[in-house]
């Protein structure tokens, strides 16, 4: 018994022996395939990344200008502009007529015959435009068009050899978050100045205006780099640097740049009509949520619909029968987009054509045949100014140009311009520049809204205003004169 015994203590050493000899080659052979595959992973990181960025950057440099602008206008012979009025009054800025060039932003060239794409904000009020290539040549430019919507213009030399450097514009698209960018532009007036980061996010919509679909990034970019390229990691262009996220003016890691994309249909239709065509309906819309669609009684099986909250008199849609509280399940035979989509859908339709769009009212389906009109060169639904009596306030819509110049992060809101003396809202504390962000716990977005939740509040009543002041953000409470 004790000899079987211990054969068979032996048989179980052997076999546990064995057992041991097998794991240990299996964690080997494992470990093999795990230093491997992280070694190929490794290598795919370098192979995305260029050792330097000296190449590209060579190969883009002189394709990039300096922008220069000159106002011949004299400060002292007035503005019609409330947001100039403004700045003049309360924060002593001017144009000199003795001081009046000034370096404001970048610019890519896009042909050999001197066509330079640039931001709208940098030629925005410009008498004339020069602008300084790499080789330190300097052209007179004149304006082609711009398009304030996009924040984009588009510029030519007028006197080229019809041989200049000009970048290669690539696709967005296929950027993913995480892949290698560089920027060049003319940072606080020190031209040429390349940086590199990464892609951050993509369709950022920051609320600087109705077609926002920004690519975010990291690469180090400052006032001046506005209109310059973002570049991929083979040269092309794939965005226009145009704006930052910044409390104190400077870079902290959030800049965004316009897709090149959006940026080739601009350029086409200002090189063609000098500015750009887009369609109107004239509503304003909101996504269903299923909270909402709970509320409203929406039938199960439409995944995306849009909650019409506005429609402007006399658009197409109100000619067409529209009303606020319909809700669109689809847009022309296609489905709808999300909300900050649906205005880019309906200004890519053609002015003239027809169009249909399926809805629910009232719990029933119906189908409106819209004829899209073209929309006007002042959005009828962007009220630029409003004044309120009962509470002492005039205000006035956020443009780009105030939100860069305040250093604010979106256009969302409204400003105030003037605050009447010995009015409620002088006595509750407001002050000129302040941002009022909510009206009653009510996020606001333009005049209109501001108009709108105010005129709900009785006389007598106490307001509720949220307001941002520099960094700082203080609620307010204000009595109006009864």
């Amino acid at each position: 018994m004790r000899h079987g015994h211990i054969e068979m203590c032996d048989s179980i050493r052997a076999q546990r022996l064995r057992w041991l000899r097998l794991t240990l080659w299996a964690c080997l052979l494992v470990g093999f395939a795990n230093s491997a595959s992280s070694a190929a992973s490794l290598a795919a990181l370098d192979g995305g990344r260029p050792p330097s960025f000296a190449a590209i950057a060579k190969k883009t440099m002189p394709a990039v200008v300096n922008i220069a602008t000159a106002l011949q206008r004299s400060s002292r012979s007035g503005s019609n502009d409330p947001i100039e009025e403004f700045f003049s009054r309360f924060f002593g800025e001017s144009t000199s007529r003795d001081n009046n060039l000034r370096s404001l932003g970048s610019g890519i060239l896009i042909n050999k015959d001197g066509e330079i794409l640039t931001n709208y904000h940098v030629v925005r009020y410009a008498d004339t435009i020069k602008v300084k290539l790499a080789d330190h040549s300097e052209y007179e430019a004149r304006l082609i068009g711009k398009d304030e919507r996009t924040d984009l213009a588009l510029i030519k030399i007028r006197k080229s050899n019809g041989n200049l450097p000009f970048a290669k514009l690539g696709a967005s698209v296929p950027l993913e978050v995480g892949d290698w960018v560089m920027a060049i532009g003319n940072p606080f007036g020190l031209e040429h100045t390349v940086t590199a980061g990464i892609v951050s996010a993509k369709g950022r919509v920051i609320g600087a205006g109705p077609y926002d679909n920004f690519i975010q990034t990291d690469a180090s970019i400052n006032p001046g780099n506005s209109g310059g390229p973002l570049i991929n990691s083979v040269g092309e262009v794939v965005g226009v640097n145009s704006a930052i996220f910044s409390q104190s003016g400077g870079n902290v890691g959030i800049g965004f740049a316009i897709p090149i994309e959006l940026a080739k249909k601009v350029v086409d239709q200002l090189r063609k009509n000098g500015r750009v065509v887009r369609g109107w309906l004239g509503v304003r819309a909101q996504d269903v949520t299923p909270g909402i669609a709970l509320s409203l009684g929406l039938p199960r099986g439409h995944t995306e619909m849009a909650l019409v909250t506005e429609v402007t008199e006399n658009s197409p849609a109100a000619e067409s029968g529209v009303k606020t509280g319909d809700v669109i399940i689809e847009f022309n035979g296609k489905p709808v987009p999300k909300s900050h989509d649906f205005p880019v859908l309906i200004a890519e339709t053609p002015p003239g054509q027809r169009i249909t769009m399926k809805i629910l009212r009232e719990k029933k389906e119906q189908t409106i045949a819209v004829k899209i009109g073209e929309l006007p060169e002042d959005d009828p639904n962007q009220q630029l100014e409003s004044r309120d009596d009962g509470l002492g306030l005039r205000v006035q819509r956020i443009t780009p140009e105030a939100a860069r110049r305040l250093g604010l992060g979106s256009t969302r809101g409204v400003l105030v311009l003037e605050v009447q003396p010995d009015s409620p809202a002088d006595l509750a504390g407001l002050e000129p520049a302040d941002v009022i962000r909510e009206v009653n716990q009510r996020p606001i977005t333009n005049v209109k809204d501001f108009e709108r939740a105010v005129r709900q509040g009785r006389r007598g009543e106490r307001i509720l205003l949220l307001v941002q002041r520099g960094d700082n953000a203080v609620f307010f409470g204000l009595k109006r004169r009864s």
